[in-house]
């Protein structure tokens, strides 16, 4: 499928920082044998999802920038995917690759932002950012949890938490908002709350 806009690109590039965490927690659940049945197909869900949008990605390219942020994302990727196969990869390679491919991803995002030059989208990139966010709050858990990178990984599960309510005062206080999106913002608050 071909993104057909802007701000279809910062969705894309968006969902590509979520993918990225969310793979490292079905990885880190595999390892731990944390739900495994549920696990396996969300990482072989995030790997192929990851893949294809990044490939859709490559026919938006506006600048030299985006050009070159898309090249260091693929990069990135091809170094961290082989992890995702491994169950014995070494946990720590896995949080600095990942963290790597997370870092590129972002970088796109704000960069597709930033050709679309419109408030919209922000919008799009800020209410994406949180989807990563709860996916970076569980995998910090999980690491801590294994107990690697015990002290960044709870720094990590803070910094996050915070984003992640901060950005929802942000959503919420968009002039902009239909009844819809109050509604809905509404249940990520209860959510979130519980």
């Amino acid at each position: 499928m071909v993104i057909p806009s802007l701000p279809g690109a910062i969705n894309r590039a968006g969902r590509q920082r979520m993918l990225s965490q969310r793979s490292a927690k079905a990885w880190l659940m595999l390892v731990q044998g944390v739900l495994p049945e549920r696990a396996k197909p969300i990482l072989a869900q995030s790997i192929e999802r990851f893949e294809l949008q990044l490939s859709e990605l490559k026919t938006v390219q506006p600048n030299d920038e985006i050009r070159g942020i898309l090249l260091q994302l693929e990069y990135e990727w091809t170094r961290f995917r082989p992890l995702l196969g491994d169950l014995r990869a070494d946990p720590k390679a896995v949080w600095t690759d990942n963290e790597a491919v997370l870092a590129s991803a972002q970088k796109l995002t704000l960069a597709y932002e930033r050709a679309a030059g419109s408030s919209a989208g922000h919008l799009v990139n800020l209410s994406g950012r949180q989807r990563m966010l709860s996916q970076r709050m569980a995998k910090a858990y999980f690491f801590r949890l294994m107990n690697v990178n015990p002290g960044p990984a709870g720094e990590m599960l803070q910094q996050a938490s915070a984003d992640f309510i901060k950005a929802h005062e942000q959503l919420k206080a968009n002039a902009g908002n239909t009844a819809q999106i109050n509604s809905e913002l509404g249940l990520v608050e209860q959510q979130w709350f519980f």
